[in-house]
C-alpha cells in the first residue's frame, strides 16, 4: 500500500495518494448503493467481470503469501467480497424480475453466457451444476476452513504467553535487542489476532452459501409468478425465461464465492514460512522418488488391466516414473560437498569478523545445567534472569548489559561460571531437582545432603532432595531450587560490581532516558557542563560504595550547581553524596531515624586527618594502615552479628581516603561523612575504632 501510494503521488498529486485510503468507505457505500438503486445490464456485466477478477486477485495473493500475516487483511477483504456478491445478487435479482420475460438477454451478456454456455440452456442441468458448487463450498470448502480458523484461534491464544516469553528470554539472553523484541512481540499478538478475525469471518463465507440457496429459490419462485401472473407467459416459458436467468445469476456469485471460500482456506491452512504454497507443495510432493516410483508401478498396473484406458494410464505412468528417474539420479548436496576439494582450515585471509566481541556479562553452563533455559523441560533460568535484570534496573537506577547464557562443555557438569567483560568473577554448581538449604545462622539441626556454601554470600549449606524440603524449612533454613541459587549469585554480583557494568553505552543510554523525561535538564547539563565521561565516571564511583543512582534528577542538578567551579570527579561525586544523604541513609539504616555508627578513636582520627586529609601531607605508615583495615572488618562483623548495619562515622576531609582502605577487607562496611549525615536523623556513637596512636 505504501508503494501505491508513493506512485500515485508521483503521477497524480498528493491529493490522489489519498485514494488508497478512502478506497474501503467508497466500496461500501457503492455496496449499499447497488441494493437500492436499479442498474443497467451493462454496468452488471462490468460489476460481474469486476467481482470474478477480485476473486481470482484475493485468491493469487493467498496462494503466494509466505506467512498469514502477509495477508492480514483478509479477514476485512472477506467481508467487503461477501458484501459485493451479495449486493450484485439483489441487482441482478431487481433486473430479472423486472425484465425477465423479454429474453435471456435481460439481465446482461454475463448472466445469459453463464446461462447458455456453462449449462448449454438447459436450467435442470444448471440447477444440479449450482447444487454440485453449494455442496462443495458449503460442506467441502467452507467447513473444513471454518474449523481449522477456529482450531488455529484456539491455539494461538494458548500459545500466545509462551511465545511472548520466548521473546523475553531471547531478549534477556542478549540473542535479539529490544527493537526486535518489541517487532515479535506485535506479531505474536497480530498473529493471535488475525486468527481470532478469521474464526469469525470464516462464518461470513458459510452466510453467503446459504443466502446464494435462498437467493436461487427466491428468484425461481418469484420469475414463476411474475411471468404468469404479470406477463402472461405459460409455464415453460416462464421456465426457459426465468429460470434460466436465475440460475445463470447463481452461477455468477457462485464461482467467485467458491474462489474466495478456496482462499480462506489457503490462508488458515497455510504451515511455514519460506516457501509460497506453490514452491511449498513443489518441495515436498517430488522430492522422494521412491513414493514416485510406487505411484508409477501401480497406474502402470491399472494400465495393463484389460478394458481399462490404457494409453491414458501408460502414459500418466511414464512420465511420473521418468521424474523419479531424474530424482533419483540427481546428486545430493552431501555428495556434492564431499567431490568439492575441501579447503583447507584456516587457509582463508583473516577478516574483522574473526574477532568476536567479549560479553559484557555472560554465564557459561555446564552439559547438565543446559535443561535449565530449555522451556520445553520446564527450565525457567532465563525467566529468572530477565527479572533480575529487571530488578537491577528498578534498585540501581540503570539497566545492565544483557547476559549471554551459553554451554561450556569444559566445565564440570553441574558447574557454572559468571563472566564480567570476560573476567570471570564467580563459579558455582547448581543440581537440577535438588534444593539448596542455607543456614541462616544458629541452626544445628542435621541435614542428609551434600555440604557446601551458598555461593552468592558464603552461608553454609546443604544440597538435599525434594522429599526433605519441607522438613528443612520447618528447622528454619532457607530452601531454594537450583534456578534461584544461580540466579541470586548473579544478582549479587552485578550489585557488587554495579560499576563496572555501568559502560558508555549504558551511561548514554541512561542520559538519552532520562532526555525523553526531562530533555531541557539534559540539555543544559549532559555534556554542556559535564562531559559525559565525567557523569559516567561520577556515577561510577558513586556505584563502587553501592549508592544507588536512582534519584538521576537530584544527580544532575547537583553537577550542575558545582561543575562550573569543579572539574574533578572525585569532588564532584562528594557533593553529590551530600545531596543522595538521605537516601544513602535510608538505603543503610532504612526508616530508622537513629544512627548505631561506628567511631574512630580521636588520638587515630588526628592522625588518619593529618595523613590523608591534605594531598600534599604526610603519607599513611602501612603498619597503621593494615591496623586500621583489620580493626575495620573485626568491628564491622560484630556489628553484623548484633544485626546492626555496619556504618563508620569520619570527618569529610578523609572519608573518600577511609572508603577505599577499608573497601577490600570489610566490603559490607559503609563510610559515612559527617556532612552526609540528614538533620532529620541522631547519632548514637557505637563501637570504638582504635589503634596504636590511642
Amino acid at each position: 500500500m505504501n508503494t501505491l501510494q508513493q506512485n500515485l503521488q508521483q503521477r497524480f498529486g498528493r491529493h490522489a495518494a489519498m485514494i488508497p485510503g478512502i478506497a474501503a468507505p467508497v466500496l461500501v457505500i457503492a455496496v449499499l448503493a447497488m441494493m437500492v438503486l436499479p442498474l443497467p445490464p451493462w454496468l452488471l456485466d462490468i460489476l460481474f467481470t469486476f467481482n470474478i477478477a477480485i476473486a481470482l486477485m484475493v485468491m493469487m495473493v493467498a496462494a503466494h503469501m509466505l506467512k498469514p500475516l502477509d495477508f492480514a487483511a483478509f479477514p476485512a477483504v472477506l467481508l467487503l467480497t461477501t458484501l459485493l456478491r451479495l449486493s450484485l445478487n439483489v441487482a441482478s435479482t431487481r433486473v430479472v424480475l423486472l425484465e425477465g420475460h423479454t429474453g435471456p438477454g435481460a439481465a446482461g451478456a454475463v448472466i445469459e453466457a453463464f446461462g447458455h454456455f456453462l449449462i448449454g440452456g438447459n436450467f435442470a442441468v444448471g440447477l444440479i451444476v449450482f447444487a454440485i458448487l453449494v455442496v462443495i463450498n458449503f460442506v467441502v470448502v467452507t467447513k473444513g476452513a471454518e474449523r481449522i480458523a477456529e482450531v488455529s484461534a484456539r491455539f494461538a491464544l494458548d500459545a500466545m504467553p509462551g511465545k511472548q516469553m520466548a521473546v523475553d528470554a531471547d531478549l534477556s539472553a542478549g540473542i535479539i535487542d529490544e527493537k526486535e523484541a518489541k517487532r515479535r512481540r506485535l506479531e505474536v499478538s497480530e498473529e493471535a489476532d488475525f486468527f481470532g478475525s478469521m474464526d469469525g469471518a470464516s462464518k461470513f463465507v458459510r452466510g453467503d452459501a446459504i443466502a446464494g440457496i435462498l437467493i436461487l429459490l427466491i428468484n425461481i419462485i418469484g420469475g414463476f409468478a411474475v411471468g404468469m401472473a404479470q406477463h402472461g407467459l405459460s409455464a415453460g416459458q416462464a421456465a426457459n425465461s426465468y429460470i434460466l436467468l436465475a440460475v445463470g445469476d447463481a452461477l455468477v456469485a457462485q464461482i467467485p464465492g467458491l474462489l474466495i471460500s478456496v482462499a480462506a482456506a489457503m490462508v488458515v491452512s497455510r504451515v511455514g514460512k519460506e516457501q509460497d504454497l506453490g514452491k511449498q507443495i513443489a518441495t515436498q510432493m517430488f522430492t522422494s522418488p521412491r513414493s514416485l516410483a510406487i505411484t508409477a508401478g501401480v497406474l502402470a498396473v491399472l494400465g495393463l488391466i484389460p478394458g481399462m484406458p490404457n494409453l491414458v494410464f501408460l502414459s500418466i505412468a511414464g512420465l511420473i516414473g521418468y521424474i523419479a528417474w531424474v530424482l533419483a539420479h540427481q546428486p545430493e548436496p552431501a555428495e556434492e560437498e564431499a567431490a568439492a576439494p575441501a579447503a583447507p582450515a584456516g587457509d582463508g585471509e583473516a577478516s574483522w569478523d574473526d574477532l568476536q566481541p567479549v560479553d559484557q556479562l555472560g554465564l557459561e553452563l555446564g552439559y547438565r545445567l543446559i535443561t535449565l533455559v530449555d522451556k520445553n523441560r520446564s527450565g525457567d533460568l532465563l525467566t529468572r534472569i530477565k527479572g533480575v535484570r529487571r530488578k537491577f534496573a528498578q534498585e540501581v537506577g540503570f539497566l545492565p548489559p544483557p547476559v549471554h547464557v551459553r554451554d561450556n562443555l569444559e566445565l564440570k557438569p553441574s558447574g557454572y561460571r559468571i563472566s564480567l567483560r570476560g573476567v570471570v568473577v564467580g563459579e558455582g554448581e547448581a543440581f537440577p531437582g535438588m534444593y539448596l538449604a542455607i543456614n541462616p545462622g544458629g541452626i544445628t539441626t542435621p541435614l542428609i545432603g551434600t555440604a557446601t556454601t551458598d555461593p552468592a554470600f558464603g552461608l553454609p549449606a546443604h544440597w538435599i532432595e525434594e522429599r526433605q524440603k519441607e522438613a528443612a524449612q520447618m528447622a528454619g533454613f532457607t530452601v531454594v531450587d537450583s534456578e534461584t541459587v544461580m540466579a541470586t549469585h548473579l544478582s549479587h554480583l552485578m550489585q557488587v560490581h554495579a560499576a563496572k557494568l555501568l559502560s558508555r553505552t549504558e551511561t548514554q543510554q541512561l542520559v538519552e532516558h532520562v532526555a525523553k523525561q526531562a530533555p531541557k535538564l539534559i540539555e543544559e547539563v549532559v555534556p554542556k557542563m559535564v562531559p559525559i565521561a565525567v557523569f559516567q565516571k561520577v556515577l561510577q564511583l558513586l556505584l563502587e560504595e553501592s549508592v544507588h543512582i536512582r534519584d538521576i534528577r537530584t544527580i544532575i542538578e547537583t553537577l550542575a550547581e558545582h561543575a562550573p567551579t569543579i572539574a574533578d570527579p572525585a569532588e564532584l561525586a562528594k557533593r553529590v553524596r551530600v545531596a543522595l544523604s538521605p537516601a544513602i541513609v535510608q538505603q543503610i539504616y532504612g526508616p530508622s531515624k537513629e544512627l548505631n555508627v561506628i567511631a574512630i578513636d580521636p588520638p587515630l582520627e588526628r592522625l588518619l586527618v593529618q595523613a590523608l586529609g591534605q594531598p600534599s601531607g604526610p603519607s599513611l605508615d602501612p603498619g597503621v594502615a593494615d591496623m586500621l583495615t583489620r580493626s575495620a572488618a573485626d568491628v564491622a562483623m560484630k556489628q553484623e552479628e548484633t544485626g546492626v548495619p555496619p556504618c563508620l562515622l569520619v570527618p569529610d576531609t578523609i572519608r573518600n581516603s577511609v572508603a577505599r582502605l577499608v573497601r577490600r577487607a570489610a566490603p559490607r562496611l559503609q563510610v559515612l561523612a559527617h556532612s552526609e549525615i540528614p538533620e532529620t536523623h541522631s547519632i548514637r556513637i557505637g563501637p570504638i575504632l582504635r589503634g596504636a596512636a590511642s
